[in-house]
């Protein structure tokens, strides 16, 4: 699923990386808990969290994950945001729960990582 079409199920906006809007991604995971993420090993992935810190980003550049939507409408910093145009990253907000966008972007075709 084209990113462009992920921030109009999830009512979201792009923070940064607009202009990656038509990359594709396949799988999505959520988690507040940034020692599952690192646990992670698949490329591509979509990252959902409503943990809006820097360690978050750092986390995510750990990881290789390009792609993350802040549930709950956590507000991006402008830290977090720089962080994350260093590493060619994508940040999404969403007024939507965790819950919420985990399952609709399953309904939609994202696949679980687990």
């Amino acid at each position: 699923m084209k990113i462009k079409d992920i921030v109009k199920i999830i009512s979201g906006t792009i923070i940064c990386g607009e202009d990656k809007i038509d990359n594709l991604v396949e799988y999505a995971f959520a988690s507040d808990l940034m020692s599952d993420v690192l646990r992670v090993e698949r490329k591509n992935l979509l990252l959902i969290t409503g943990l809006a810190n820097i360690q978050s980003i750092r986390t995510a550049e750990l990881s290789d994950i390009s792609y993350l939507i802040f549930a709950r409408n956590k507000k991006i910093t402008p830290d977090m945001e720089k962080l994350a145009i260093e590493n060619n990253m994508v940040l999404m907000e969403s007024p939507f729960s965790m819950f919420r966008i985990s399952g609709e972007l399953y309904k939609a075709g994202i696949k679980p990582l687990f």
